[in-house]
């Protein structure tokens, strides 16, 4: 599985409904779930953003589309990263030679 950094922003309608956002987090975890993936860790975060989350997908693809339409349900916007964890940059950096 490859793992993901997403930093979500609330949308007007998100922080409209503020009051339900640990039952849309729950909601999220379930999409996620049935994309094959898993929300892993979940903060909500005072500065920049308004939460961020540690996600797993198998691929990019399928953390793109998973991504897409939690973007959808109009409640946040995610900005998501690729993360790598150390056996994987050992791996990168041995290929970069």
């Amino acid at each position: 599985m490859a793992r993901y950094v997403v930093l979500l922003n609330w949308t007007e309608q998100g922080i409209r409904d503020v009051r339900d956002t640990v039952d849309r987090a729950d909601a999220a975890a379930k999409l996620f779930t049935s994309f094959g993936g898993s929300l892993v860790d979940l903060y909500w975060t005072m500065g920049q953003y308004d939460l961020v989350g540690v996600a797993d997908f198998p691929d990019d693809e399928t953390a793109g589309a998973a991504m897409l339409r939690l973007g959808q349900l109009g409640n946040v916007r995610p900005t998501t990263l690729r993360a790598f964890d150390r056996e994987a940059m050992r791996n990168i950096v041995a290929k970069a030679g």
